[in-house]
């Protein structure tokens, strides 16, 4: 079900629930007198100054990130406060108020509360969209095929969120959008963390398909047939091994009115790799469920759009495939023709991924985009490079650079920008193809990048997002769970929103 969120103005200690948490600045940051934070002053006295022992005990401070848990015994309306540190007021930003509420619901979860009661310090009551997306987000599990004994025993299902100062008028459209649009990403995670029998391209097409009609988003879908008959011979390549067969999906959504701009997205849809041919060691290879993720945000991305109802034209395009090793399998040495009308020497089929992009960005460019953008899990380079919290962007131009990146910080994401180095492009040089499409070890995600510049056309915006680390982690963190994060689509949303007001 999804979860309820209500806003009001009240103190903590009167909204009963199964647990409290409350936000505090930095100790300090905005009062000089010792003990307790005035919005804590009444829920230490209800605790007979127990609060104000267990946090000089911990010495918490306020800092970010800093928390400390209380058992209430019945003195409190609920069995479990929880005070979480957000640091220095001046340095809060929307994707931190996302983050403090995301924190706020995996601590409910934490605590098996189905209802919480989470308390703003002065300031974060206009931030309350930000709060309500990190609510949903953090409330997020993927337990549907969890039986019996392992399905969670409770299941946060309100968010009471209260507020000394006065709420704001526009508080449920705020409330909506952000969990309209947390709702989005939970999308994204959820075919991501699909287990590859249960999501091959046909089924993901198909749920695309389904998200799209629900969301008023128009919808074209490529068979193994059509792909040929196009001449998306990349994409054949890559999915002929498989016993099913690949799909193209091309979502749009056009405002009402007039646009002035045409933002067109591309995502890698490799709904399992095996590297094919040049097969992947056995350790690890169950991760490669989420070499689709690519894909999977441009489904959450395009419900968030339906959303947003943005006065900019927006297109999201998906190359599906299943990587997998057979007798029809692509192999290295093949030569094959791509949509762009070049020819492509294989190297590795487990290079797969910047394959099926080239003949998507080809389509895309015929779209004649004024910001093209794709996102892959692509290289295990750009992990090494940037580890696995920190995707690697490349761009045309210092200006496309600037706006791709001031929306990765607007989102509170991390990407770095990454450079296009043209000495490296020797590597692609083929001696019986227009270009070979791996180089060497040094350098991979570089030169992956440049052989799918190689298929842009006169596209002159264009953002290329390496996203293989940030897409799962092993630990939960902010609004991320454990397992698929959803990384990449808020980015992509802001780049959305920003374009739209630019056009206003």
């Amino acid at each position: 079900m999804p979860l309820q969120i209500t806003v009001r103005t009240a103190k903590p200690a009167a909204v009963s629930g199964d647990v409290l948490v409350i936000g505090v600045w930095t100790l300090g940051s905005r009062r000089k007198k010792k003990g307790p934070p005035d919005a804590l002053s009444t829920l230490d006295r209800a605790l007979s100054g127990g609060l104000t022992k267990v946090l000089a005990r911990e010495e918490f401070k306020g800092k970010k990130d800093q928390s400390v848990r209380v058992p209430t015994f019945g003195k409190l309306p609920v069995h479990t406060l929880v005070v979480l540190g957000l640091g220095d007021p001046a340095a809060m930003t929307d994707a931190e108020a996302r983050s403090f509420a995301g924190r706020a619901a995996r601590a409910a979860q934490t605590e098996k509360g189905r209802r919480l009661v989470l308390a703003l310090p002065d300031g974060l009551e206009s931030r309350l969209r930000y709060i309500a997306e990190g609510l949903v987000l953090g409330a997020y599990r993927f337990d549907k095929y969890l039986t019996g004994d392992r399905r969670p025993k409770a299941e946060l299902s309100k968010v009471f969120v209260v507020t000394g100062a006065a709420v704001p008028e526009t508080v449920k459209d705020d409330v909506a959008l952000g969990e309209k649009i947390a709702a989005a990403v939970n999308i994204s995670r959820d075919l991501s963390n699909e287990p590859p029998n249960e999501l091959p391209p046909p089924v993901f097409a198909e749920v695309a398909r389904r998200f799209a009609k629900e969301n008023g988003i128009k919808v074209e879908v490529f068979d193994m047939a059509e792909i040929k008959k196009r001449g998306m011979r990349l994409i054949q390549a890559v999915g002929q091994g498989s016993a099913h067969e690949p799909r193209f999906v091309h979502l749009s959504y056009v405002p009402k009115g007039p646009s002035k701009k045409r933002l067109v997205f591309v995502g890698k849809g490799i709904t399992f790799d095996t590297g094919g041919i040049s097969i992947k060691p056995a350790s690890g290879m169950g991760e490669m469920k989420h070499d689709m993720s690519g894909a999977g945000n441009m489904v959450g991305l395009m419900v968030a759009v339906a959303a947003l109802q943005p006065p900019v034209e927006v297109h999201a395009l998906m190359a599906c495939a299943e990587n997998m090793p057979d007798g029809n399998a692509y192999r290295p040495g093949d030569v094959w023709p791509s949509l762009d009308g070049k020819s492509v020497e294989i190297i590795n089929t487990d290079a797969e991924g910047r394959l099926v992009l080239a003949d998507a960005l080809a389509y895309a460019k015929k779209l004649e985009p004024d910001l093209l953008v794709d996102n892959a899990t692509l290289t295990g380079a750009c992990v090494v490079a940037l580890g696995n919290t920190c995707s690697g962007f490349y761009a045309t131009n210092d200006e496309t650079a600037a706006e791709f990146a001031a929306s990765v910080k607007q989102a509170g994401e991390q990407m770095w920008r990454m450079p296009l180095l043209e000495e490296l492009k020797d590597q692609l040089k083929s001696d019986v193809a227009d270009v070979k499409h791996t180089g060497d070890r040094w350098g991979g995600s570089i030169t992956a990048a440049l052989f799918l510049r190689e298929f842009i056309g006169d596209v002159k915006n264009w953002v290329h997002a390496d996203i293989a680390g940030p897409v799962t982690t092993d630990r939960a963190v902010g609004w991320c769970p454990k397992g698929a994060t959803g990384h990449g689509v808020l980015t992509y949303v802001a780049l959305v929103e920003r374009a739209a007001h630019a056009s206003a």
